[in-house]
């Protein structure tokens, strides 16, 4: 089972990596898995937070900033080191077959910590504005998609590391959400999250 799985992941690795291949994903794709490249977003979210809430927006700003942090501590300290999965940029016997658009990197594959940081975040966003702006959570996943499929186009993961990134995210983004919003009795559903922040 696990042999026909790693079958399935190449295949479609391949598909993305070279079928997909076209200048417009060559010119875009490498940029939208740089943290920096989204860096206006996070100004952007943390500034409507404060503007918004005045100071209990730190809680959001904080919120936001725990999901990252864990979700990455996860995937790069706890799973890397112990799955030890090679990247496909890295891996000899596939070399040929794959475009590599980015640097390598020496670390390890699974699972992908650009999509578990991104979906964490994500999550955590559509907890707290999800209830009141219905766009939000298309808009969020639609967002850390981008940077997944990204990581599997420019040639440094597999699907499969960046889906189980992605689902890994996605729970440290929802306990997150979930902890605050326990640990502030006002926060009593994901209906009435924002009710604490505007009172």
């Amino acid at each position: 089972m696990p042999e026909m799985l790693q079958n399935i992941d190449v295949q479609v690795f391949q598909w993305i990596n070279s079928g997909m291949a076209n200048p417009l994903f060559d010119a875009i794709l490498p940029w939208c898995r740089e943290k920096w490249f989204w860096m206006p977003a996070y100004w952007f979210i943390a500034a409507f937070s404060w503007l918004n809430f005045g100071k209990k927006g730190w809680i959001i700003i904080l919120g936001m900033v725990m999901a990252a942090g864990l979700a990455d501590y996860t995937s790069s300290t706890l799973i890397k080191k112990n799955v030890q999965r090679i990247r496909p940029c890295n891996d000899l016997q596939q070399f040929e077959k794959i475009i590599v658009r980015v640097p390598c990197g020496s670390g390890y594959s699974f699972t992908s910590s650009h999509a578990a940081n991104h979906f964490a975040v994500a999550v955590f966003i559509i907890g707290i504005f999800g209830p009141v702006r219905k766009w939000v959570k298309p808009a969020a996943l639609i967002w850390a998609s981008i940077i997944a499929i990204s990581q599997v186009y420019v040639g440094v993961h597999y699907p499969g590391d960046v889906i189980a990134g992605g689902l890994l995210g996605a729970l440290i983004g929802w306990l997150v959400f979930i902890s605050l919003r326990r640990w502030n009795p006002l926060i009593h559903s994901p209906k009435s999250s924002l009710q604490f922040f505007r009172n």
